[in-house]
């Protein structure tokens, strides 16, 4: 092959090879980095809860911090929606509300809403994942749920049953949950909601592990930015560019 050819050959190999890698790249769980999301964001009481020396600012505040910082590099890319639970007019354990189904360009929506929210009721977690499958149609459709939590289910939910019912009738369904300063019961039954969680763990780790998605205990604003990011985005999004990473 002249050498002139060669070199054009080549060339087009690697703008192919970038395209698809810039087009067609995948989140961490394996997944298409490009289905609809559902962004489900826990607004319950705890949320207003701060650290243990009780001066570090509201679990809320640093998660909006995080989203300002995430999602921009995002939802140019993903569709997402968003679904919240805790706070509003109804019981303390029925107040899961979808706010609005998968959009493009979803960032300035998903802000508004969250930083009008007030930490209020209980967690109904587990019923907020199921209304959020809905919405996604996740029988007929792939999609991905990220929910960001602090671990609390404390509504009756029972998220292991919920996720083997998801894993077995939406194969396409991927759930991914982001456990934000989870803090357990000193006092927690074995089999209570909040048992097992002293270590950052959330009983809601098992929405993860039956269908494929990933669980993140994070624990700093830095942590649940990353989170986001590797949950939502595709690998490439806020990596440097290519031409820097051989310098």
């Amino acid at each position: 092959m002249a050498p002139a050819r060669a070199a054009r050959t080549g060339a087009a190999l690697l703008a192919c090879a970038l395209f698809s890698w810039a087009s067609g790249g995948t989140a961490q769980d394996g997944g298409d980095c490009t289905d609809d999301a559902m962004l489900v964001f826990d607004a319950s009481g705890s949320m207003a809860e701060m650290g243990y020396n009780g001066l570090d600012a509201p679990r809320i505040v640093d998660a909006r911090a995080a989203l300002r910082d995430a999602l921009p590099g995002i939802t140019p890319h993903r569709r997402l929606g968003l679904l919240v639970y805790g706070p509003g007019p109804r019981d303390a354990c029925s107040n899961v509300d979808l706010r609005f189904l998968p959009r493009p360009d979803a960032t300035g929506p998903i802000l508004t809403a969250v930083d009008a929210l007030s930490p209020d009721g209980d967690t109904p977690l587990t019923q907020a994942v199921h209304d959020a499958a809905v919405a996604l149609d996740y029988r007929h459709r792939s999609g991905a749920i990220v929910l960001v939590t602090d671990g609390k289910e404390t509504c009756g939910g029972a998220p292991c049953q919920l996720a083997a019912d998801l894993a077995a009738t939406g194969p396409g369904l991927t759930v991914h949950v982001i456990g934000f300063r989870v803090r357990g019961s000193f006092f927690a039954w074995k089999d209570s909601p909040t048992a097992g969680m002293d270590d950052g763990r959330t009983v809601a780790r098992c929405l993860a592990d039956r269908t494929g998605g990933q669980y993140v205990s994070t624990e700093t604003t830095e942590d649940l930015v990353k989170a986001l990011q590797d949950t939502l985005g595709c690998p490439l999004f806020g990596a440097a560019p290519w031409w820097r990473r051989f310098g």
